[in-house]
């Protein structure tokens, strides 16, 4: 789901947490991460790339709050909602109740399952509305509900991202740069956006991968060059922090293994990850996301 500023709308409270378990089970690859058998996809490591895209999200550190989340954010791509923000307009919000209905039937979100279909390449909210948005937010409390919203995060967003990586030699930051661009960009082109395959193409344009020999470091510095200028051609898109002071943060540092602690940036607002360090709160106003 692509991911841009938001309108303002009710602040949440930007938490710092510690590590939790996830699953996950790929090997690393890349000249880096050595130490880190699974890359991204290692239980902690995981956690840590999904509030990495939850500051900037939803501006707080707690992803798994986002579960109930849904809302029409003037975007042109209906309804939002969830922990990486499925669209009704886009086709992944359709998917997650599909698994949903599929792992619960009969459940409460089942009944919208035709006006789901009907919207779907619109910003319509025909058959749905108030009850659907209420359904999706009550659903949030059933586990399977969770876990079909994981499901499809994990189908369309994070395996994909991280096998691509591998395949490029990338280590854990690599990883997740390259899932950070899937969420915000999608895979391939649409109409006035440009995709991870297009900003990919550039980067390797510049500078060859460590799969081709390449230097890590140069190879994401040319890609995030290229997400950045992805980001700019965008009318819903302005800002560039999510990259320029949280993800080429870690790069410069030379932090390719992605380890706490962690410290950035996103809409000048400051973020940690540190093992130990109790919660923190914060409050801004949240910022929006958009989809493919």
């Amino acid at each position: 789901m692509k991911l841009t500023p938001r309108a303002l709308v009710t602040p949440f409270a930007a938490l710092l947490m510690t590590a939790t378990t996830l699953t996950g089970c790929a090997q690393a690859g890349g000249s880096s991460g050595k130490g880190a058998a699974d890359g991204l996809a290692a239980p902690a490591k995981k956690d840590i790339a999904m509030r990495l895209v939850s500051s900037a999200e939803n501006s707080t550190l707690d992803w798994q709050a986002q579960y109930t989340y849904i809302e029409d954010i003037g975007d042109g791509r209906g309804y939002t909602g969830g922990i990486i923000g499925f669209c009704s307009g886009t086709g992944d919000m359709l998917r997650v109740v599909e698994r949903y209905a599929r792992s619960r039937p009969g459940n409460a979100l089942e009944r919208f399952l035709p006006a789901l279909r009907k919207v779907k390449g619109s910003d319509a909210h025909t058959g749905l509305g108030s009850p659907f948005t209420r359904a999706w937010a009550e659903a949030a409390g059933d586990a399977r509900f969770r876990e079909a919203q994981d499901a499809e995060r994990d189908a369309s967003y994070f395996d994909p991202a991280v096998r691509r990586a591998k395949q490029d030699g990338l280590g854990t930051l690599g990883q997740f740069v390259y899932y950070d661009a899937y969420v915000m960009h999608g895979e391939a082109d649409a109409d006035g956006t440009t995709g991870f395959r297009t900003i990919r193409s550039q980067a390797l344009d510049a500078a060859r991968s460590p799969a081709d020999g390449g230097d890590e470091t140069a190879y994401l510095d040319a890609f995030l060059d290229a997400r950045v200028d992805a980001i700019r051609e965008e009318p819903s898109h302005s800002d560039t922090s999510r990259v320029e002071t949280a993800q080429r943060v870690f790069l410069d540092e030379g932090n390719l293994d992605l380890d706490p602690p962690l410290a950035w940036k996103v809409y000048g607002d400051s973020y940690e990850i540190t093992p130990g360090l109790s919660d923190d709160s914060r409050h801004r106003p949240k910022v929006g996301r958009t989809s493919r």
